[in-house]
């Protein structure tokens, strides 16, 4: 009983605290097409609406990131799954906390750019004692994957993936 009162109260919160969070431009999209870069701090910083991009993307690329199931070649680790789970497990590096986390699941997300280097790792769920931030050490030390293709091209593709720990 007490497990459902608070997953009752998180529901709450998380809906009490997601209303109205996004921000509403007044100005029109034509308007902000063609900003000029802000320069702070030695940085180019270009604003489109409220979205903060810190460079611009190449001119001559396609910026698109896809998901999986809009392409048609997925990116895939040098060697495939097995040797990618392999990978996280050589490399992670527990904390000295002693807790026994085996079997516990860290769900990552990252974009697989067109050179199959990892970039935008966000960590969507861990399992507490720093395994978020150990899982975005190991998944920025991954070597380059093999990218996803769209109709013959490389393309950036969304990938998210469940990591358990043994």
């Amino acid at each position: 009983m007490k497990k459902v009162l608070f997953l009752i109260l998180i529901c709450g919160l998380q809906t009490a605290f997601s209303q109205n969070t996004k921000q509403v431009s007044k100005t029109k999209a034509s308007e902000t097409k063609n900003e000029k870069p802000v320069i702070i701090n030695d940085k180019n910083l270009y604003f489109d609406s409220h979205l903060v991009v810190e460079e611009a993307p190449p001119a001559n690329s396609d910026n698109t990131v896809y998901n999986t199931a809009e392409i048609d070649i997925k990116p895939i680790f040098p060697g495939g799954f097995e040797k990618f789970y392999k990978f996280v497990e050589n490399n992670f590096k527990y904390s000295d906390e002693g807790v026994d986390l085996k079997g516990k699941k860290i769900y990552a997300r990252f974009i697989v750019e067109q050179d199959g280097a990892l970039t935008d790792i966000k960590i969507l769920k861990d399992a507490g004692y720093n395994t978020g931030t150990e899982t975005i050490r190991v998944l920025k030390k991954c070597p380059r994957w093999s990218p996803g293709e769209k109709d013959g091209k490389k393309v950036r593709v969304l990938y998210s993936l469940p990591i358990t720990l043994k």
